[in-house]
């Protein structure tokens, strides 16, 4: 029951943060300021040093406040070490049947990428819980509400090259959530230890994806 509970926290949420490889010292505070500012899910990316024990740590500071999962999960054995290491939901750029089955016996969210009609009703078969849809930005929204119209039943969240200026449109093209990194995560806040200017973007993206939902087309 955990597993559909975090799913429908995670489609409220509809936000899910992306962070790669930020310094040890500032994971948490990025984290703080990102939660702060509405969102709802944190993505370590497992390409990230001592991604494991960052996902423990984050973890342990907000409890089920937020879900904290594992990215860039290209394998059932990382995805596995993810979950050892408290992973609510394993994302991942392609789709892979055993990673899928692994989220799936140990009751984590399954997100694997995918970019065709086939891949996605192959991973939905599967198991999987949630598509991303990768990389968002070169199929554009208007490849989500025409994947739409045939596969209504598949929920998708775009990720790659998702900015607050189109967040609303793939919101009301039928996105369920969306996967956000470096326009979210802006680097050069984090590099100026600006961590409250995470917070407004945060704010300005929960802003959009609420104007979508408002809007969503017939």
């Amino acid at each position: 029951m955990e597993k559909w509970t975090n799913l429908i926290k995670l489609k409220e949420s509809g936000l899910v943060a992306v962070i790669r490889k930020p310094k040890e010292n500032q994971a948490v505070p990025i984290a703080e300021a990102l939660v702060e500012g509405g969102v709802g899910a944190l993505e370590i990316t497992v390409d990230t040093k001592g991604s494991y024990q960052l996902i423990e740590r984050i973890k342990e500071k907000f409890g089920k406040e937020v879900l904290v999962g594992a990215g860039t999960v290209l394998d059932a054995e990382t995805a596995k070490m993810a979950i050892d290491a408290g992973a609510d939901f394993i994302f991942s750029p392609n789709f892979d049947e055993p990673t899928v089955r692994m989220a799936n016996r140990y009751g984590k969210i399954s997100i694997p990428g995918v970019m065709t009609p086939t891949e996605a009703v192959n991973a939905y078969t599967a198991g999987a819980d949630l598509l991303k849809v990768f990389p968002g930005d070169s199929l554009n929204q208007n490849f989500i509400k025409n994947l739409q119209g045939p596969l209504s039943h598949i929920p998708v969240m775009p990720t790659g090259g998702i900015t607050v200026d189109n967040a609303e449109f793939f919101i009301r093209s039928g996105a369920v959530a969306l996967g956000v990194g470096g326009s979210l995560v802006d680097k050069k806040a984090i590099k100026a230890e600006d961590y409250g200017k995470l917070t407004e973007i945060a704010r300005h993206f929960k802003a959009a994806i609420e104007r979508g939902r408002s809007n969503e087309e017939e």
